[in-house]
């Protein structure tokens, strides 16, 4: 990346803010590699990708833009100091959450931990602080949901009707579109709508 920065005018103009369309873009194409379950094409998406996190780590190494110098090396440190405060039930290592030791074979409650150290790292002060505004409406509802849930009395039942619920979805784009209402927007509004002030 270093030499791609000093000898490629294209490379060396590029920013943070002008990389993200690109960035956004591999991670959807990762998401279709995988969809369509070709391992070649997951393994060059997944190229794609890393490559835009070394792009952005080297642009942050080389300083200022408003924030402070790291590289590729402080983002694996972090990523791994993360993983293994999150995992004390496999790395074995002091869990200062005070919680209770969780079952490691318990998919469900390994997950339940994870999102209790979670929350005691980030002390969020609202229901939806950390939920990325550019996420589209559809996740952000999710994540609302989900959110929601944890904070009342548990999980509701899942259902194992995903192609209905696929289908009342498309029903409701469609019925958005001739109504000329952008279904992205209507939803971003009632999440906010729904999280004010939680």
């Amino acid at each position: 990346m270093d030499r791609l920065r000093s000898e490629c005018a294209w490379k060396a103009s590029q920013t943070h803010e002008s990389l993200v369309r690109y960035l956004v873009e591999e991670a959807y194409e990762v998401v279709d590699a995988l969809e369509t379950g070709d391992a070649d094409d997951v393994a060059e998406e997944l190229g794609d990708l890393l490559l835009q996190v070394v792009f952005h780590a080297r642009i942050a190494e080389e300083g200022p833009q408003g924030r402070t110098p790291f590289g590729a090396a402080d983002v694996a440190r972090g990523i791994t100091a993360k993983l293994r405060r999150r995992n004390p039930h496999v790395f074995g290592e002091d869990d200062r959450t005070g919680l209770p030791p969780v079952d490691r074979d318990d998919a469900a409650a390994v997950n339940a931990r994870w999102e209790q150290v979670k929350a005691t790292e980030k002390r969020r002060e609202s229901l939806m602080e950390g939920v990325p505004s550019s996420l589209p409406a559809l996740l952000t509802a999710l994540k609302a949901v989900e959110r929601l849930e944890r904070s009342a009395d548990g999980p509701t039942e899942p259902t194992d009707d995903d192609d209905e619920i696929g289908e009342q979805l498309w029903r409701l784009v469609e019925r958005a579109h001739a109504e000329g209402t952008d279904p992205e927007q209507a939803l971003r509004e009632v999440v906010r709508r729904r999280t004010a002030g939680r």
